[in-house]
């Protein structure tokens, strides 16, 4: 068991510096190109000011699409409405993938959390 670990770790670490190598050497190229292509949305100079704008723009972009989310929100809450009052129209189907997202979620907290705590499992550094 310790040695398939062993030799498992070891081809994680090959192919880490195969990883490393490919973006030392195409990183810069692809970073070149990906500000080429979208050039038009680079601010220049990038001052306090246009920083400024950029934010408020921003908050008053989303702000300003609340009332839509909420709409849909309570579109959302009339499905479920509906769902919990026709119980019996409710099919396994419809269950299974309830319960795998309800599982999908709690799994993506806890990867949050060991992210959260700095990759460990067994608690916070401190």
């Amino acid at each position: 068991m310790a040695s398939n670990i062993a030799s498992k770790l070891v081809q994680l670490q090959g192919k880490a510096r195969e990883a490393s190598k490919f973006v030392a050497k195409h990183g810069s190229s692809y970073y070149k190109q990906l500000l080429d292509e979208n050039k038009q949305y680079v601010q220049h100079p990038p001052d306090v000011e246009k920083c400024s704008i950029l934010a408020k723009q921003l908050f008053y972009t989303r702000l300003a699409s609340i009332p839509v989310r909420y709409e849909s929100l309570l579109k959302e809450v009339d499905q479920l409405k509906h769902l919990v009052k026709n119980m019996k129209e409710l099919k396994v189907e419809h269950c299974g993938l309830a319960a795998l997202f309800g599982v999908e979620c709690i799994a993506w907290f806890c990867v949050g959390e060991i992210v959260g705590r700095g990759f460990t499992l067994t608690g916070y550094y401190v």
